[in-house]
């Protein structure tokens, strides 16, 4: 029977698959560009993501959509997607600056960047769900979760092959995020500041001495991963229409699972973990049963680990070149 419904949801379970996957390999990317230049792993990065759907959240607001579709919805996309980077590219930079950055010039430990990183979790954590959320938006709703009361997505079929239907908010995520994807894919390979990237991922004394301005490179690694964490951010409440000041604790943990499945530090590793655990994720749904989700997503985690420490594609940021 199980068997039987896999089959039966092979096609939509794929399409729900990749959705969502592009939205973890968004996530993934800020995971692993900051761990191949500093060796550190972002916890934070996931709160990063949170602040972004909340800034989607202000201009559905702000403009006041109540239902948008076709052009307009590709529009209010864009829209939000800009605000959401912004947003969440600006945090991002502002938690190096006060969280990382003076332990990086006192020389401290990883071990004092990785805590320090938990407790600026915690902190933005809190500072949504008991202040931000009743100063900004005036309400707290189900301990800081905010719905729309109305769904503004009107949602249509735009492909139609049989088995294979896609509505227009999961091809909106799908192309955005592959978009982002390349975006970023060009930059870190074809611009200055990119060379800049990998010569520091790669050796960081010489690329001091070679004349790299290693806090600005820093910085901008980390205002890129807030992009993409805010891209990723519209993009998900583009798809699910909620935002929740707790919305970053599970899918930041999945999209680091996924940055490890892929091979942290190797962006294009990002991509594949990230698309893969999405499939994963609805593949075992369909197979087990959605309360199984988390689990097949976990179990596939330690697998890859048992028999493969460095994930699919295994490579650190300087050689895979990207």
């Amino acid at each position: 029977m199980a068997f039987d419904d896999f089959i039966n949801q092979f096609w939509p379970s794929t399409v729900d698959g990749l959705a969502l996957g592009a939205i973890y390999a968004l996530v993934a990317l800020g995971y692993t560009m900051v761990y191949g230049v500093l060796r550190l792993i972002n916890f934070a990065h996931a709160d990063i993501f949170m602040v972004g759907t909340f800034a989607a959240l202000w201009t559905v607001q702000t403009l006041g959509v109540n239902s948008a579709g076709g052009l307009g919805l590709i529009g209010l996309a864009v829209l939000m997607s800009v605000v959401a980077g912004l947003v969440s590219g600006g945090g991002a930079m502002l938690l190096e600056v006060l969280a990382y950055r003076p332990l990086r010039k006192k020389g401290a430990s990883r071990l004092a960047a990785l805590i320090s990183a938990i407790g600026a979790s915690i902190l933005i954590q809190q500072l949504f769900g008991t202040v931000i959320i009743r100063w900004v938006f005036g309400t707290s709703k189900e301990g800081g979760k905010l719905p729309l009361n109305e769904h503004f997505v009107d949602r249509s079929t735009v492909i139609d092959l049989g088995p294979i239907e896609v509505s227009n908010d999961k091809l909106i995520v799908f192309v955005g995020a592959v978009l982002m994807m390349v975006a970023l894919d060009q930059f870190v390979n074809r611009t200055k500041l990119g060379r800049g990237i990998r010569s520091t991922a790669q050796d960081p004394e010489t690329a001091v001495l070679m004349g790299v301005n290693i806090d600005r490179v820093v910085s901008v690694t980390f205002l890129v991963g807030g992009v993409m964490a805010g891209v990723a951010a519209a993009l998900y409440f583009l798809r699910f229409e909620q935002a929740w000041y707790l919305t970053g604790f599970l899918l930041g943990i999945k999209a680091f699972t996924a940055a490890v499945l892929g091979g942290i530090g190797n962006l294009r590793g990002a991509l594949v973990g990230g698309f893969s655990l999405g499939l994963f994720e609805m593949y075992g749904a369909s197979l087990f049963g959605s309360q199984w989700r988390d689990v097949v997503a976990f179990s596939v985690l330690i697998l890859v680990l048992m028999f493969r420490p460095t994930g699919i594609l295994g490579e650190s940021l300087q050689r895979a070149r990207a």
